[in-house]
């Protein structure tokens, strides 16, 4: 499969209303499971409305997909142990454009431990640390890992490529210093979830361009991997939630100075010819995701390149599952295909 850059007619659609012709598209969608139906319909009772309906700052005042998942944990009265009992410290990391936010999951032991930096979702332009607690939390207890959660600048106030400086400026100072965190820096790896999962991508090339401490694996939890808005994901899955293509035309208007940016290689994954020799990589996606297509595409090229690749499409779940391990089963099963690969690269 090719993923085009984007051409003059995708960049005017991104700066108007979704067609008829791509909502009668939509019909051919999957269904949810029922697990992850019940997650959207709670995210609809608690009045969550598609991000490309609203202004910046209604979109990050809203209830999140974590926001329901947490509240049908609740309703079920289902038990927050044993992750839970992770340790957590809030630092933050110095950079030039001011003090960066992080949040440290520490397991339980003696350490000193293996290390996971991690990058939220959200398009770069919502969400932070503090929505996405689920997954590093996870992370940390199954892997028995240090992982620390990086807060970075948001668009439209910094737009690209302040997320990916600030992306890169985490991880050097991590290398650097988690040893005062009883963290061993030789065993590091790099994991984001959606625009996260795009920064931890360019953290692995960038330290292998830069020829400095590469992570030993980098899990790509559907990251956005390209800017081809026509993929067949794309288009199975346009009017999805909570993630549908107007909101992501919604996030790239946002998040970018104009949509001759979209092209470079730091979103454009798909179009990069260095990725050999990066670190070995785990993708995960989700069927019902607009982003499903090119991560499988990125996951691909990888493997064409020569870097060990494990990969997986879960089915029936959408965008934003990966965290919801409590209540959706597939997000479980998507946890202990990543901790498996994780603790397996700590083991080298």
């Amino acid at each position: 499969m090719t993923l085009r850059s984007l051409t003059l007619s995708t960049a005017v659609a991104l700066l108007v209303p979704l067609s008829f012709a791509t909502t009668s598209l939509a019909q051919d969608m999957a269904k949810p499971t029922t697990e992850m139906q019940a997650v959207l319909d709670k995210l609809a009772a608690l009045d969550a409305k598609p991000f490309s309906t609203l202004s910046v700052p209604e979109a990050r005042s809203q209830a999140t997909p974590a926001d329901a998942a947490r509240a049908i944990q609740w309703d079920k009265r289902l038990s927050t142990n044993p992750e839970a009992q992770v340790t957590t410290r809030d630092i933050a990391i110095p950079s030039k454009a001011g003090g960066l936010a992080a949040r440290v999951y520490i397991p339980g032991g003696k350490g000193p431990f293996p290390v996971v930096v991690y990058y939220h979702g959200g398009g770069w332009v919502v969400a932070d640390i503090n929505v996405y607690d689920g997954a590093p939390r996870a992370l940390a207890l199954g892997a028995n890992a240090i992982v620390v959660s990086v807060e970075y600048r948001h668009a439209p106030e910094h737009k690209f490529p302040a997320a990916h400086e600030d992306a890169w400026t985490a991880y050097q100072w991590i290398v650097e210093n988690i040893h005062e965190l009883n963290g061993n820096a030789d065993k590091i790896a790099v994991a984001g979830e959606s625009a996260g999962g795009n920064l931890a991508a360019n953290v692995a090339l960038m330290a292998k361009s830069m020829k400095t401490k590469q992570p030993v694996h980098q899990l790509l939890v559907y990251p956005v991997a390209g800017n081809d808005m026509n993929t067949p994901s794309y288009t199975e899955n346009a009017n999805a939630k909570p993630l549908g293509k107007a909101d992501m035309e919604w996030f790239v208007k946002n998040a970018f100075a104009s949509m001759d940016e979209t092209s470079d290689e730091r979103l454009n994954l798909v179009g990069r010819t260095d990725l050999a020799g990066v670190a070995p990589a785990t993708l995960i996606m989700a069927q019902i995701d607009p982003l499903r297509s090119e991560g499988e595409a990125y996951a691909a090229k990888l493997k064409d390149a020569g870097v060990k690749v494990e990969t997986k499409t879960y089915p029936g779940v959408t965008h934003e599952f990966f965290g919801m391990a409590k209540v959706v089963p597939e997000a479980k099963q998507a946890m202990d295909m990543a901790i498996a690969d994780l603790t397996a690269a700590f083991a080298k």
